[in-house]
């Protein structure tokens, strides 16, 4: 495996970065995850788009130009001979000295790796998974907001040892009024009476790339989307649910909380969503 660490690549024994980067030691930083599909990078302009978002949120300037970020992200896939892909694109602050201030670090850190990823086993496409609400809440808007793809995921990653500690793969998490946020690493959909409903962005919802796809094709299957504030009644009361995410793509939930949503089953839209985002995942990017 071939690494790009700011402008070389390097092997995977040998890609390092240094032990006082504000990276590692605040999770001082920003990160994209991408999905190559058939040779063809997916929705790679919007990833760059987002990553540049966060970046200036937190006021970290990103030592790369747009253009430039997409070709990393390309030739990194050249360089592994990988057609279907996970990318991880990372940028941190940089080495800097052993006290808060960002001030202190000189450059930027820029690191792309592009491996295989299954986030979640096969049977939970077909079958559906369970998933349950747990105590921690979402980070508040005042605090961190969500919109900021930041390297720091402590928030998530408690909610996904309590997931865990449950028995069950992921986890709905609430915001500080009791609405439905997202999930761990993943944005939520209900359908409803052949609507479809996920949490708005003022929830503490990511802005999702695929969380935005999924929207588009269903309304280009004549499908209404809304984003109302959700409830976990709502979410008890649905026909159908599922999650949305790069690394998770699609996965279908049957059971929520214990209560089982629709059938019991994947339904029958979620299934037609599914069919259709994958039939544009294969024809659609940027060329590898």
């Amino acid at each position: 495996m071939k690494i790009y660490i700011d402008g070389k690549f390097c092997s995977e024994r040998d890609a390092k970065v240094s032990v006082f980067d504000h990276g590692l030691l605040y999770g001082d930083g920003v990160f994209e995850g991408i999905r190559a599909y058939n040779g063809r990078v997916f929705k790679l302009r919007e990833h760059i788009d987002r990553l540049f978002y966060s970046a200036k949120a937190i006021l970290l300037n990103i030592p790369l130009s747009h253009a430039a970020l997409m070709k990393a992200v390309v030739d990194t896939c050249r360089k592994n001979k990988l057609r279907d892909c996970y990318i991880r694109l990372v940028v941190t602050r940089g080495p800097g000295t052993l006290g808060l201030n960002p001030n202190r670090c000189k450059k930027p850190c820029v690191i792309i790796i592009a491996d295989k990823i299954q986030v979640y086993p096969q049977e939970y496409y077909t079958k559906g998974m369970e998933i349950v609400t747990v105590p921690t809440t979402r980070n508040l808007h005042s605090a961190l907001n969500p919109a900021i793809k930041s390297l720091n995921y402590l928030n998530n990653i408690l909610a996904k040892i309590e997931a865990n500690n449950a028995g069950c793969e992921e986890a709905v998490m609430l915001n500080s009024e009791g609405f439905v946020a997202e999930c761990t690493a993943d944005n939520l959909f209900i359908v409803k009476a052949q609507q479809l409903f996920t949490p708005p962005l003022s929830a503490g919802a990511l802005y999702g790339i695929t969380r935005g796809t999924v929207m588009e094709l269903a309304q280009s299957a004549g499908y209404k989307v809304s984003e109302p504030n959700l409830t976990r009644y709502d979410l008890f009361n649905a026909d159908e649910c599922f999650l949305t995410g790069t690394g998770a793509e699609m996965c279908p939930v049957v059971k929520i909380d214990g209560r089982v949503i629709g059938s019991g089953k994947p339904g029958p839209i979620t299934q037609e969503l599914v069919k259709n985002y994958h039939a544009l995942t294969n024809v659609s990017g940027e060329p590898i």
